[in-house]
């Protein structure tokens, strides 16, 4: 049979077949692909914050390789030839996997470290907010614990945002402020704890209970810690009711319009009614008595309390003005009900006394 030659166009279409099946794209695809998961990665990981300086150099290295990818876009190249293109972004790929890898743990190791320091400062500061509220302490603090709690909430935002060193470092600030808050209470209520104090506190207390006992009468003890006022008839204890205190009342009265409530020994000078007070009912004490009085020019004269101050006066016992009135400036507020059904006290002489583990007692005279 002959030979027939086949068309010249047919062996060039097949010689170009098989150069082109043996040729390769500059840059494989899916490298390029993985490269930017990595790079979305390391965004999600917060890298430009947590690790700028790595994130600089991959950010770099990646937005020169890519202009040059593209520049190269419609080239080929021999399986066999070298690619400098895909080793460089080979090795970008390895040290992104690797920064990756170091953020992932690092990442963790803040996370244990967040949960940890946010759940003790919630803690403490549930704890620290009891107790001020408990003592009536707000005052003392004003609206410190107010920006406290806000920021224990924003590092707690940021927890759950995954921006873990931002919430170590809010909730650190956050302690700072917890620290200087506890020690204005320390500062503020140190006095409770002196024995002397104590001491002497107990012992008005007794006195007081004695007193009412020899004399047959009737004789209030308050504690200022307790909130509570206790009434006592022949020495014994009839009756106890919550009361409140001045907005300032865990301080011992120093002068006119400090808010807080006397401590010490009172009589009760005078029973208002109805239209004799703007309570319902009250026990007027005879504050400030002669102890209250040479404390006062004691205190002027050492510069402790500006000479421009009044000592004040017109502590009561008293029922509630109205239902706007939650807190009193200075005297003692028992609820209108309680303020009705106690005894009535005599004009004989009586004590008011403020106590407590804290013992801060002011006797009050019947």
């Amino acid at each position: 049979m002959a030979y027939r030659q086949p068309p010249r166009a047919l062996i060039a279409w097949s010689i170009c077949a098989i150069v082109l099946a043996g040729c390769v794209q500059a840059v494989p695809p899916d490298l390029i692909a993985e490269i930017e998961a990595i790079d979305r990665h390391l965004i999600a990981l917060r890298a430009p914050e947590a690790a700028p300086e790595e994130y600089a150099y991959f950010a770099r290295q990646w937005v020169s390789l890519k202009a040059r990818v593209q520049s190269d876009d419609d080239l080929i190249r021999w399986p066999w030839e070298s690619n400098d293109i895909e080793d460089e972004l080979r090795r970008l790929h390895v040290e992104g996997g690797s920064t990756i890898a170091r953020l992932n743990h690092r990442q963790a190791a803040q996370r244990r470290t967040a949960e940890s320091t946010l759940a003790r400062l919630e803690e403490r500061f549930q704890f620290v907010a009891s107790q001020v509220d408990s003592i009536d302490g707000r005052i003392a603090l004003g609206e410190k614990p107010v920006q406290t709690d806000l920021l224990i909430k924003q590092a707690r935002s940021f927890f759950e945002q995954k921006d873990y060193q931002r919430s170590i470092q809010t909730a650190e600030r956050a302690s700072h402020a917890l620290v200087a808050q506890t020690a204005v209470l320390t500062r503020e209520l140190g006095r409770y704890a002196d024995d002397k104090r104590i001491a002497h506190w107990q012992a008005m207390a007794s006195q007081t209970i004695e007193w009412s006992r020899v004399h047959r009468s009737t004789a209030i003890v308050v504690s200022k810690a307790d909130r509570v006022l206790t009434l006592y008839k022949n020495g014994r204890k009839v009756l106890s009711y919550p009361v409140r205190l001045g907005f300032n009342g865990i301080r011992e009265k120093q002068f006119q319009g400090d808010g807080a409530t006397p401590e010490g020994r009172y009589r009760v000078t005078a029973m208002r009614g109805q239209g004799q007070t703007q309570f319902y009912r009250a026990l007027a004490l005879d504050y400030p008595n002669a102890v209250d009085r040479r404390r006062f020019e004691l205190a002027k004269k050492s510069g402790r309390i500006a000479s421009a101050k009044s000592i004040g006066g017109q502590i009561e016992i008293h029922g509630v003005e109205n239902e706007l009135m939650a807190q009193t400036l200075g005297c003692i507020m028992l609820d209108n009900p309680h303020m009705a059904t106690s005894p009535r006290t005599q004009r004989s002489p009586s004590s008011v006394h403020c106590r407590d583990r804290i013992q801060s007692r002011l006797p009050w005279p019947s």
